[in-house]
């Protein structure tokens, strides 16, 4: 089969490799019908996750047809249609059973394309299949169902929830990326007072106005925008840049939350004597993916209009275009960018 493979810093290709096969009872083997690139890809090539060993296959998001089946799957069939977590999940352990398979001490958590071979490719091996697939709805389509992958439970469980976005609320969204934007149309869920995005690039901005930010600001002109008032209720830190969490800090009430999302590569500054007295919480994540079921039928039933996410369409030979346009999405206009079968 081809796929995307990860030689060290600075080096991918798309390469012809052996097939996946079955390793464990549990996994599954998907035909990819399409898959994408995330922030976190891009700090692999980067060098930021040293952990991740040359000759891995990148991806961790995917939708497609399952293909093969271990001896141990319960619940799936050849031929069925299923959206795969970013997240894989024993089901055993207790971080599982406690409903923080990010945490999975079993063998999962975020493994495809970090640990194992990923989802940017043809065929990919999806381990812990029972636990760590959804099965897709044809109502849901293919752009909107690889975003339940990990972009939309990232945006809810690591964002949304984690920061208390509540009735009322001034919400500021450092970032507006995919996972950023995706952060504002699921806030909006929430009744805010209004939704504040930060981001230095204009065509994101704009994009940010379309799925429902109020007010849409370049980094230097957040602070004094949010001078009427106390500061954010909420700030959720999207953009995985040290200065985007230093607005952030700046721009918290006190007594509020910062949820950070953001893919930290470089160290950050922690102004303690700025934050200590303020009773501000800082909370941080791997996301789990437990709310993937809830967020598909949102999805599924027009409740949560994420189509506009998705502004490029690529074939998945491919993939390096795809790199290079969400690489340069501030220049490009790329948010997600979908690699089609």
């Amino acid at each position: 089969m081809r796929a995307l493979v990860y030689h060290g810093p600075g080096q991918s290709s798309w390469d012809t490799v052996p097939d996946p096969v079955i390793e464990e009872a549990t996994d599954v083997i998907v035909r990819v019908d399409a898959t994408t690139v995330c922030g976190s890809d891009l700090r692999i090539l980067g060098g930021d996750l040293p952990e991740v060993k040359p000759g891995t296959v990148l991806g961790h998001e995917a939708v497609g047809e399952v293909v093969e089946v271990g001896r141990d799957i319960q619940h799936l069939r050849p031929g069925n249609e299923v959206i795969v977590s970013a997240v894989s999940a024993c089901g055993r352990c207790h971080e599982c059973r406690d409903a923080t398979p990010g945490q999975c001490s079993g063998g999962g958590g975020w493994i495809l394309g970090n640990q194992v071979h990923g989802t940017q490719a043809e065929l990919v091996r999806v381990p812990f299949a029972d636990h760590s697939t959804h099965r897709r709805p044809q109502s849901v389509p293919l752009d909107e169902a690889v975003l339940l992958s990990d972009v939309l439970p990232t945006a809810y469980e690591v964002g949304v929830r984690n920061g208390h976005v509540g009735p009322g609320d001034t919400v500021v969204v450092v970032g507006a990326g995919p996972v950023g934007l995706a952060c504002v149309i699921i806030a909006r869920l929430y009744s805010p007072r209004r939704i504040v995005v930060v981001d230095p690039s204009a065509a994101r901005l704009e994009a940010a106005a379309r799925v429902g930010g109020d007010a849409t600001v370049p980094p230097g002109k957040v602070i004094a925008g949010l001078a009427e008032g106390p500061g954010a209720d909420v700030v959720i830190e999207a953009s995985g840049e040290p200065d985007g969490f230093m607005l952030s800090t700046r721009a918290v009430r006190t007594g509020g939350h910062i949820a950070n999302i953001g893919v930290h590569g470089r160290p950050v500054t922690l102004h303690l004597e700025s934050l200590w007295r303020k009773n501000v919480t800082i909370s941080t994540g791997q996301v789990d993916t437990t709310s993937t079921p809830w967020l598909l039928g949102l999805v599924r039933y027009g409740d949560l209009p994420v189509s506009g996410l998705v502004t490029h369409t690529l074939p998945l030979d491919r993939m390096e275009d795809a790199y290079e346009a969400f690489a340069h999405g501030t220049t490009t206009g790329a948010l997600k960018v979908v690699l089609h079968r």
